[in-house]
Parts: C-alpha cells; structure tokens; sequence
C-alpha cells in the first residue's frame, strides 16, 4: 500500500482514505471524460489564487452545461481542510467534477447529479526546487481537441506530449499547431521575450486560459513592462532572447533550450527571473 492510498481524500461531500473512496465505473467522466478539473497551487499553507480558479472553474461547468455542486467558499474549505488533515503545507490542489453517473450514452441530461471529488499531493517548496535555473524544451505537434479553452480531462493528447518530451530528456512539452504557431507547453503556460517586451498567445479557444500566466500578466503591466499578445512559430521562439512556462504547482520557470537550440545566452533570462520573484513575494503576502 502506497502513502497516497492512506491520505485523506473529499468525495462527494465526505472525508475519507484515499483507498476507500469509490465511484461507479459507470461515471461519465471515467467513460467520456466528460469532466473539468482545477489544479491549485499551496504555498506556505496558503492556497494560491483562489478566486481566479473557482472562476475558470464556474466557466468551464457553464460551458459543459453541468451544474457546479459546490459554492465557492464551500471549495475553500474542503482545500483547507485536506491540507490540515493530510498535514501539507507545499503541495497541489486536485479537484475535478464529473457530469455524473449513468448507463453509457453519448446523450446526457441537464439534471445529473454531479460527482465531485478532491486531493492534495505534497510538493517542495518552490524556492527549493532547481527550475530557476532553466529548463529544456521539446517541440511536438499539438494533438489536442480544439475546445482547449475548457479545462477538462481530456488530456491524452497532454499526456502523449510529455512522454515525448521526457523520453527526449526535457522538463515538458512545447506544442506546436497544424500551422506553425506555438500554443503552449504540455501542462503549463509558454511566453518568450524579444526587445523587453512579454509577447504571449492571444486567449482564445485553442489555448487554456492559464491562472498563473494571468497573474503574471497582471504583474508585468503593474510593473510597467511592456507585453503583447500575438501568435508567434518555433523560429520566433528560436529568435528570442528569452522565453518561460508559468504554472500554478511551478509559478514561473525559465526556458533555456528548446531541442538543440539554445534561446538567448543559455542562461535564465532577466524578465523571467523577476516575475517569479515578484510572483512569490505576492502570494506570500496574500
């Protein structure tokens, strides 16, 4: 029995060990992924970003017609309580809701009773982790269905990319579409930085609306740095003289290599390093 198994989990309004907790193997999510999910990132005890998750949260259930099971604050609590219970710290915030329970049909009913269900996994502490030093890149083909703008579990084509990635020796995937255009990394968000200024991917449905990337977003035009939003290629990115990922278990994390190639002069770049450092400093002020 692994430690996982005995660490306290939330389904469907109750507590209980990870190994007791059950679903149907008739649940939608299970047959269709039809499902959404968060991932929230806990700091120093502190749950980084709430408001900003529950929110894309609420779209995703909206966009999928499913009713959300629980209120905001009810989320809030369920997160601090796995936390205390599972006496964690630095860790990640899973949640994922499931349309619910029924005899396999590709039709479904506005009226299903959600399933819900909750977990925390612990993690180091950001500042202890090496990725500010920079990481390596692999370049595949994005695969993914088109509405990526909804957070679901439907992350096969996610999960074929990071195994290409780690199988190539690099820390994730960056996606690049039919037409040339980067979109982003496997399971977070990707920027480069040409002349000082942030360039990013417009939001619209074949990207995931990222939280941290928003965040940081938010933080560079705070701090007067210059961003645009814009589709650029794997050339452009080659081009720049910097690039980072963003991700609520990793906040920001420079790029320093994409295959071969070497962005910039090998180092983690200015920018990056100052918005993660800025980044840190608010959550730990919140």
């Amino acid at each position: 029995m692994t430690d996982y198994q005995n660490r306290t989990v939330f389904l469907n309004g109750d507590y209980m060990f990870a190994k007791d907790a059950k679903l149907s193997i008739f649940d939608r999510g299970l047959l269709f992924a039809d499902a959404v999910y968060e991932g929230l990132g806990l700091m120093d005890g502190k749950i980084a970003d709430f408001e900003l998750h529950m929110q894309r949260l609420e779209r995703s259930l909206a966009e999928l017609e499913m009713p959300n099971p629980l209120a905001r604050e009810a989320y809030r609590d369920v997160f601090q309580r796995l936390a205390t219970e599972n006496d964690i710290q630095n860790g990640f915030f899973y949640l994922q809701i499931t349309r619910g329970t029924a005899d396999r049909n590709y039709l479904y009913s506005t009226e299903m009773q959600p399933n819900v269900f909750a977990f925390v996994q612990p993690q180091k502490p950001v500042k202890e982790r090496n990725t500010h030093l920079g990481v390596k890149m692999h370049a595949v083909p994005d695969l993914r269905w088109k509405r990526r703008d909804i957070k679901t579990t439907n992350l096969l084509g996610q999960v074929m990319a990071k195994k290409a990635a780690h199988d190539a020796g690099a820390f994730d995937a960056l996606l690049v579409d039919a037409d040339g255009r980067v979109t982003e990394a496997a399971s977070r968000s990707f920027f480069i930085v040409k002349d000082n200024t942030i360039i990013a991917p417009p939001v619209t449905e074949e990207i995931l609306h990222g939280i941290t990337r928003q965040v940081i977003v938010n933080v560079a035009e705070t701090d007067a740095l210059e961003t645009a939003f814009r589709w650029f290629t794997l050339d452009d990115v080659l081009a720049a003289d910097e690039a980072f990922l963003t991700g609520s278990s990793t906040t920001v994390v420079p790029v320093i290599q994409i295959d071969e190639h070497i962005i910039g002069d090998g180092k983690p770049g200015k920018v990056a390093l100052r918005l993660r450092e800025e980044y840190l400093a608010m959550t730990a002020a919140s």
